[in-house]
């Protein structure tokens, strides 16, 4: 089928390139509007008791962490001068209703200790917290937006803090952290394509396919923002994977698509170039381009036409082959990948259900892009591919298959698989070590640059505010027993005694300085009560503090009251809960669909199974990293960022299914052409190290441009990002140095035949189901018989060459030759000029005075060979 799709889009060129065209517009166009529907947060589990909390506080009690929180500072005047009184509430007080709901100052409060709580202890600043005023999230930015650029005091310093700052500050510094990610790694990254390819044509092709995927990936994120909300996070995910996979499958692509042409133009007998560029030293092929412009018009169109016209079913069947092979490959490793990161639209936390669906959605269109995209300008193309010839790419003599590196490193570790098994072992055993003491801790303004405002604004009031350090936890009590529109207006108010009897009992716990009302009832038919004590938000005492106040129970009369705890520290916990309630199930279902998959493509019970232990060894290894250079902060000087002793726990969730969609990316390249050799010799040893010199240098080259991609998110400004950047160099790197080169084909030695097992009652499903392709390759052109044979191309070899008797009627009449450059006679020592360069031993009827050399097919059928015009004369 997929044979069949390159032939067709060959034919169907130009139609192709057109309609892709027009996608590619349309997606830029409709996802730039991605950009303002982004929404912050999505790290909270919506079932959770903290989350009830939450929403009751935004909606009924008013929120107890601001939206925004305004700094005013003076060098000279302190809070306690009427100058700074008349110039901070003179610019709140103009704020328009309408669009604040509730502003509390250092002058709003009758009690001069509740007030001290708002200013500075040098009293020099003050903070003032704004509650914006909207019912949806939208309304709500908008109305922000609108005030921020009016809260600057005359005569102090202003600065903005709080949720809507902050998450404006991130959303900002995402794209930032992209446009600078981009910008440094560009020019690296095409120099290596360069390198790698051999080719600047080449070169640019996987560029082009990495920018389709990033514009398609926004344009289907845009989409999915009609029915869920989104994370700005996604942005630098699309971005990261659409330019990493993209010039991973296009790099495989690419390759394959060399390597066909190459055996389809030497089995046509067709040189690797255009032929009157040939030759086996630079003045041979200056020499040769010379005697081609030497010819006259018409002739030079003719020996064009004729070349283009033998190429043509080259191209058509090297670009079937590709997509038979390399094409089916990557299909299947996109689905693979995807059924990695499907599996966290199982996590209820909108953070990870958004990354999800565009990671996802990036993953198809790379994919799309790699086998429609990419083989239509590989079809345009064909031998142009090779355009812009780095020196090291010159067409060079057929190697041993069973040389070169790859293949001796796969011998070695298939002779002494035990010591490659061990060290490799110990090695990820090592780097595992530190994951086993890690710390799960909270997103907080730290993740932000160090010169940023957001930042800057939560550092200060932590460290010259009293009472800011602790945060407080929020219990709300509701039920019909509580009174409805009750709030005690003044002093000597009474509070109804089992709720003030309970405040009492929460005030009496250890640890607690401090519970009182900061919420009552309205509408909704309930109180909160805000208790603060001594400790951090993430401390054991304060998280068994959590515990207690909710296994508490509260009635009037016997009748019970429904009891939600809230807080920063509560939220910690249910999200960590959360986590580990999905966990089990999110790997059931990754492993259980990557093992189907592999099953369909590999046709082994073993395989599947070996191959998800893999990448769960590469997962661990980067875990460690992550741990030994995030919490404990060895990277901290490195790459730039605040370590707060702990790692963002979504952020491991979110590791762990792209690095593991990306380890499998890996193994399916590597064993879908170890399972070709095995078809062919059922030679285990043979297979595993053939199957490793056909895909070692490209999956390490694929895995190095990866490298330079991820290393740019390494330096972004944001920690999460970094810790992301990080934990996927490793686990690629990881990867590719020591399982894939080293682990795998030790255990496969280690399981010899049983690799390929496959129970009997499993194999008629399997053949029902096999993904690999084999019926429809594509044939490489062969010779036809002589009647129908394509004319040989025929190169002159002296200057004046002797007429030429009639070919017999049953011989094909050649092509139009060109006439030899006038330069002497080549030296018989030497052997004659060989324009294809194909390293073939010339047949021993050469000889330096015939007078031309043909490319002509052999009787049988079988191929083509050299021949002089007597040698075809006779025949």
């Amino acid at each position: 089928m997929l044979g069949g799709l390159g032939r067709l889009i060959q034919r169907q060129r130009w139609t192709s390139l057109v309609l892709i065209l027009l996608i590619t517009v349309f997606a830029a166009a409709w996802g730039a509007g991605v950009l303002a529907k982004f929404k912050q947060g999505g790290f909270e589990d919506p079932k959770a008791s903290s989350t009830t909390v939450a929403k009751l506080g935004a909606t009924y009690f008013g929120s107890t962490n601001p939206d925004v929180l305004v700094l005013y500072r003076s060098d000279r005047m302190t809070v306690d001068d009427p100058r700074f009184q008349a110039a901070v509430v003179s610019t709140v007080a103009r704020l328009p209703k309408e669009r604040v709901a509730q502003i509390i100052s250092y002058w709003s409060f009758a009690k001069k200790a509740d007030a001290d709580n708002l200013a500075s202890h040098d009293r020099h600043q003050t903070i003032v917290t704004l509650k914006i005023a909207g019912t949806s999230d939208t309304a709500r930015n908008d109305n922000y937006l609108a005030v921020k650029d009016h809260l600057a005091a005359p005569g102090l310093d202003t600065r903005l803090g709080g949720a809507f700052p902050l998450g404006t500050e991130f959303g900002e510094q995402v794209v930032a952290d992209i446009v600078h990610a981009e910008t440094i790694t560009a020019i690296p990254l095409f120099c290596l394509l360069v390198l790698l390819f051999g080719a600047v044509t080449a070169s640019l092709l996987p560029l082009v396919v990495a920018l389709f995927s990033i514009l398609g990936g926004l344009a289907v994120l845009h989409l999915v923002t009609y029915v869920a909300d989104v994370t700005s996070m996604a942005l630098e995910v699309v971005t990261m994977m659409g330019v990493g996979l993209a010039i991973d499958y296009s790099l495989f692509v690419v390759s394959r698509f060399r390597e066909e042409m190459d055996r389809g133009q030497r089995a046509a007998g067709l040189p690797p170039g255009k032929p009157w560029k040939q030759g086996a030293t630079r003045a041979d092929r200056r020499a040769a381009k010379r005697a081609h412009r030497a010819l006259p018009r018409d002739e030079r169109r003719a020996v064009r036409k004729d070349y283009k016209d033998a190429l043509k079913p080259v191209v058509r069947a090297a670009l079937g082959r590709t997509l038979a092979t390399a094409g089916r490959t990557i299909m299947v490793s996109g689905v693979t990948v995807s059924a990695a990161l499907g599996g966290l639209l199982l996590f209820p936390q909108m953070f990870l259900r958004t990354i999800g669906l565009a990671g996802i959605a990036t993953v198809m269109v790379a994919v799309f892009g790699a086998t429609i995209l990419l083989p239509t300008m590989l079809a345009l193309l064909g031998p142009k591919v090779e355009f812009g010839r780095m020196p090291w790419r010159r067409p060079k003599a057929d190697k041993d298959p069973d040389s070169g590196f790859w293949f001796r490193l796969g011998t070695s570790v298939m002779r002494h698989p035990v010591p490659y098994f061990a060290v490799v072992v110990v090695i990820l055993g090592v780097m595992f070590g530190p994951f086993l003491h890690v710390q799960f801790g909270a997103v907080d303004a730290r993740v932000l640059p160090k010169d940023s405002p957001s930042r800057g604004v939560f550092q200060t009031v932590q460290s010259q505010f009293p009472n800011q350090t602790a945060e407080p936890i929020d219990v709300v009590l509701s039920g019909d027993l509580v009174p409805r529109h009750w709030a005690p207006s003044k002093k000597g108010d009474n509070i109804p005694p089992f709720l003030e009897a309970f405040r009492k009992k929460l005030a009496a716990m250890p640890g607690v300085t401090d519970a009182k009302f900061t919420g009552y009832a309205g509408e909704y038919p309930g109180v909160r009560i805000s208790v603060t004590h001594r400790y951090q938000p993430m401390d054991g005492r304060a998280q068994q503090l959590v515990k207690d106040i909710r296994h508490m129970s509260v009635s009037k009369d016997g009748v019970p009251m429904h009891l939600d705890v809230g807080g920063s520290t509560a939220s910690q916990m249910d999200l960590m809960s959360s986590l580990m309630r999905t966990l089990p199930k999110m790997a059931l279902f990754v492993a259980v669909a990557t093992f189907l998959l592999l099953f369909m493509f590999f046709g082994s019970v073993v395989l599947p199974l070996k191959a998800i232990v893999m990448n769960v060894l590469s997962i661990g290894a980067s875990f460690g990293a992550i741990v030994w250079g995030f919490q404990y902060g060895h990277l901290a000087g490195v790459l730039d960022f605040t370590p707060t002793g702990s790692v963002e726990a979504t952020s491991m969730i979110l590791i762990l299914s792209v690095v593991f969609g990306l380890s499998m990316d890996y193994e399916v390249f590597l064993l879908s052409r170890i399972r070709e050799e095995w078809d062919r010799s059922h030679d285990n040893r043979a297979a595993v190290a053939r199957g490793m010199q056909h895909t070692g240098s490209i999956i390490t080259s694929a895995a190095l441009l990866f490298l330079v991609v991820i290393a740019g998110f390494s330096m972004a400004g944001i920690t999460v990002v970094k810790l992301i950047g990080v934990g996927m160099f490793v686990a690629v790197t990881v990867d590719a140095v020591l399982v894939r080169s080293l682990l795998v084909p030790a255990t496969m030695r280690f399981m010899g035949r049983a690799n390929w097992w496959l129970p009997g009652f499993l194999a008629g499903l399997h053949a029902a189901l096999d993904l690999r392709e084999r019926d429809d390759l594509p044939v490489l052109p062969a010779p036809a018989p002589a009647a129908v044979t394509p004319a040989p191309i025929a190169v002159n070899w002296q200057p004046t060459p002797p007429p030429q008797p009639s070919p017999p009627a049953t011989d094909p009449a050649p092509n139009p030759t060109f006439p030899a450059p006038d330069v002497p006679a080549p030296d018989p020592t030497h052997g004659p000029w060989r324009p294809w360069a194909d390293g073939r031993p010339e047949p021993e009827t050469a000889r330096p005075q015939d007078s031309k050399r043909e490319i002509v097919p052999n009787h049988d059928g079988s191929g083509w060979r050299w021949s002089s015009v007597k040698e075809t004369d006779d025949s």
